[in-house]
């Protein structure tokens, strides 16, 4: 099949009602064509599969974006369990759609310039490991990122630990080399969302606070109301906040078939 126009849906070939983009190659279709032709791949394997192969490029994407105005989305998860369901809490959804606001208007408050010339980098972080797995989890949408997680700590602790006695480094030197060390490990894991982590991942250790403190400053800063994060809130949730989807910045060809 070959997308004749870009305004042509390639599974019904009429007019594209509803656009809507698999998440991975970001080929267009109407949502109910998209939708349906997940339901029926579905059906055809036991157990269902986490993703969906593109009938045009046959790429694996986990779900379908819709309703992008410019500003939010919305995300149907293909074959989403109740694993997924129970493991990615509000709280997952509010780290991934930080990810969708400019790095520049995270926590304005917080001084990087004296958390590096103060060397505070020095200093063990007791809520690191649960961050950056909060954040692991959020960016992959998988639950058991242990592995990934134990490495990148594993490569700033040693980065750490080795650091040359006596040897008198600008801060500015030492911030260049954790953001570079840092970004090295985690790379082959999050593509083009590297950059971005490791400035967020700078900015929690920075503000020295716990992942609770830090995420009420965050929040509270982005004009968001989440209820699980500021729990002096007790509305329910609006309904309109979107659920931003994972972007994968993978290159991996899918040759087979359905």
């Amino acid at each position: 099949m070959e997308q004749s126009g870009s305004d042509t849906c390639p599974i019904c070939l009429s007019p594209i009602l509803q656009e809507s983009y698999l998440d991975l190659c970001f080929h267009k279709f109407c949502y109910n064509c998209i939708l349906q032709w997940a339901k029926f791949v579905s059906s055809r394997h036991s157990p269902q599969q986490p993703f969906l192969k593109c009938p045009l490029c046959k790429r694996k994407s986990t779900s379908i974006i819709y309703e992008y105005d410019g500003n939010s989305f919305q995300q149907h998860l293909i074959n989403q369990n109740s694993e997924t369901s129970n493991f990615f809490t509000k709280a997952h959804k509010y780290r991934l759609q930080c990810y969708y606001v400019e790095s520049g208007n995270s926590i304005s408050n917080i001084n990087i310039t004296r958390y590096w010339k103060s060397s505070k980098y020095r200093q063990p972080n007791q809520w690191l490991y649960s961050w950056v797995s909060r954040e692991i989890q959020a960016l992959l949408q998988e639950k058991d990122v242990d592995i990934i997680v134990h490495h990148i700590l594993g490569v700033i602790d040693s980065w750490r630990r080795n650091e040359p006695k006596g040897c008198k480094i600008s801060p500015e030197l030492k911030q260049e080399e954790f953001k570079r060390i840092v970004a090295d490990a985690a790379k082959p894991f999050l593509r083009g969302r590297t950059d971005r982590f490791v400035n967020e991942l700078e900015v929690f250790v920075a503000s020295a606070l716990n992942i609770e403190a830090y995420d009420k400053v965050y929040v509270n800063h982005l004009g968001w109301k989440i209820p699980e994060i500021n729990d002096e809130d007790h509305e329910e949730p609006e309904e309109r906040d979107p659920l931003i989807p994972l972007l994968s910045f993978s290159d991996e060809d899918i040759d087979e078939t359905v």
